[in-house]
C-alpha cells in the first residue's frame, strides 16, 4: 500500500513541513528565529506565576510581524489554543474553498477540450459565480478583518471586529444585528459591519448567488427542448409524431439528472466546504499528541543533575519510537485517508464523471485469447 500510494505520501510530508511553518510547530515546540515581537522587561519574580502582555503596549509589542508563521511566544501562552483553534479553522477553509475553485476550473479545462460553449455558460459560470457570491466572500472577509484589525483604540480596534460566524449567518438569514450601545461611541456604528455597504454587498451577493441554482437547474434541459425545434425550421423530418415523443421522454430524463446534479452540487458546497474543517481537527489532534510526548516523555530527562543525562539517553528512545508510531503511522494513515477522501469527493467531484473509456493494461496473453475466440466464431458461422 505504501509503495502503491508513494507519490501522495512524499506530497504529506512536504505539505506537512509547509504546514509546520505556517504554524511554527515541529514536535510541539516553535523556533524563534526571526526573532518574536513580544518582549517583557519586568522580573518574574514580581509578578508571580503568569503576565498579561497587552499588544497596544509599545515596550512589550514592537508592531512587528513575525515574518513566516505564528509568533514563538505563543508556545508559552495559556490561551495558545484558543488562539490556534481559530486560526487553524480559518486556514483549513482557505485551503479547502482554494482547492474546490481549482477543481471547478478544471471542469472548465474539460469542456474547452470537447467544445461544449453551452455547458460553460450554463454550468461553469453559475457554478464559480455560487462559489463567489457566498463561500469566497467568507473568505474574502477573514483576510480583510486580518489586515484591516489590530490592537488599539478607535474603529478598527479589536472591540469592534464583528464576528465572522454571525456576520455571515445574517447574510444567509438576511437579517441584521442590533448595535451594542456600550460599543457605539467607541465603533461609530462599525461593530456589526466591517465597512460602509456591507449590508448592501451581502444582499446582492446573496440573491446573485441564488440566481445561479434556477440557471445551474433550467439551462441545459431548455437548450435541449428547444435545439430539436431550432433544427426543424431549417428542414422537414421524417417520422415528426415519433421523434417529438421519444424527445418529450428524453428532456424528462435530461431535467430529473439535471435536478440531481444541481441539487448535488448546491448541497455539496455546503458539505464540502465543512468537510474541510477535518484539517483543522487533525492539525489540533496532532498538536495535542506532540505536546503530550514531549511534556510527559521528553521532558522528563532534562536536568542539571547527573541522573538527567542517563536518563535522557533511554527517554529520547522511547520519546522517538512512540513519535514514530504514533505521530507517523498512525497519524499519517489517517491524513492518508482523510486526503484521498477530500480529493476524491469534494475536489473531483467538481469536474469527474467517469465517462472515459475504461484502462485496460496491454496484455499478450488476453490479446490472444481474445483473437482464439474471434476465430472460433468465424469458422463457426
Amino acid at each position: 500500500m505504501l509503495f502503491g500510494g508513494r507519490y501522495i505520501v512524499l506530497l504529506m510530508g512536504i505539505f506537512s513541513i509547509y504546514v509546520g511553518l505556517i504554524y511554527n510547530d515541529c514536535f510541539s515546540r516553535s523556533f524563534n528565529i526571526f526573532g518574536s515581537a513580544w518582549s517583557f522587561h519586568g522580573s518574574f519574580n514580581d509578578i508571580g506565576e503568569s503576565v498579561m502582555l497587552d499588544p497596544a503596549n509599545i515596550t512589550q509589542n514592537s508592531g512587528y510581524t513575525y515574518v513566516l508563521g505564528i509568533d514563538p511566544v505563543w508556545q508559552l501562552s495559556s490561551n495558545k489554543i484558543t488562539f490556534l483553534n481559530t486560526y487553524k479553522m480559518k486556514i483549513s477553509l482557505i485551503f479547502g474553498l482554494t482547492h474546490m475553485v481549482f477543481g471547478v476550473f478544471v471542469s472548465l479545462w474539460n469542456k474547452i477540450n470537447f467544445k461544449k460553449t453551452f455547458d460553460i455558460a450554463f454550468e461553469f459560470i453559475p457554478q464559480i459565480l455560487f462559489l463567489l457570491c457566498t463561500f469566497c466572500y467568507l473568505i474574502f472577509l477573514i483576510f480583510f478583518k486580518w489586515i484591516m484589525y489590530s490592537a488599539g483604540n478607535g474603529i478598527w480596534s479589536e472591540h469592534c471586529a464583528p464576528s465572522l460566524l454571525i456576520t455571515f449567518i445574517n447574510m444567509m438569514l438576511m437579517k441584521q444585528d442590533k448595535p451594542d450601545p456600550k460599543l457605539e461611541a467607541l465603533c461609530q456604528g462599525k461593530e456589526t459591519y466591517m465597512f460602509d455597504g456591507q449590508r448592501e454587498l451581502q444582499q446582492v451577493l446573496l440573491i446573485f448567488g441564488l440566481l445561479m441554482i434556477p440557471v445551474m437547474f433550467f439551462g441545459k434541459p431548455i437548450k435541449i427542448l428547444v435545439s430539436p425545434f431550432l433544427r426543424r425550421s431549417n428542414y422537414s423530418s421524417i417520422g415528426d409524431e415519433t421523434e417529438t415523443q421519444v424527445e418529450q421522454e428524453n428532456f424528462g430524463d435530461i431535467l430529473i439528472f439535471q435536478a440531481i446534479h444541481t441539487i448535488e452540487y448546491v448541497l455539496g458546497s455546503v458539505s464540502h466546504t465543512a468537510s474541510y474543517l477535518r484539517l483543522w481537527a487533525l492539525s489540533l489532534a496532532h498538536s495535542q499528541l506532540s505536546e503530550v510526548l514531549w511534556n510527559m516523555v521528553m521532558k522528563s530527562g532534562f536536568g542539571r543533575e547527573m541522573k538527567h543525562s542517563v536518563m535522557l539517553f533511554f527517554v529520547f528512545n522511547f520519546w522517538a519510537m512512540a513519535t514514530v508510531i504514533i505521530l507517523v503511522l498512525m497519524e499519517g494513515l489517517s491524513a492518508f485517508l482523510h486526503t484521498l477522501r477530500l480529493h476524491w469527493v469534494e475536489f473531483m467531484s467538481k469536474f469527474y464523471g467517469g465517462q472515459g473509456t475504461a484502462f485496460v493494461p496491454f496484455s499478450f496473453q488476453t490479446y490472444l485469447r481474445e483473437s482464439y475466440l474471434a476465430d472460433k466464431e468465424f469458422l463457426k458461422s
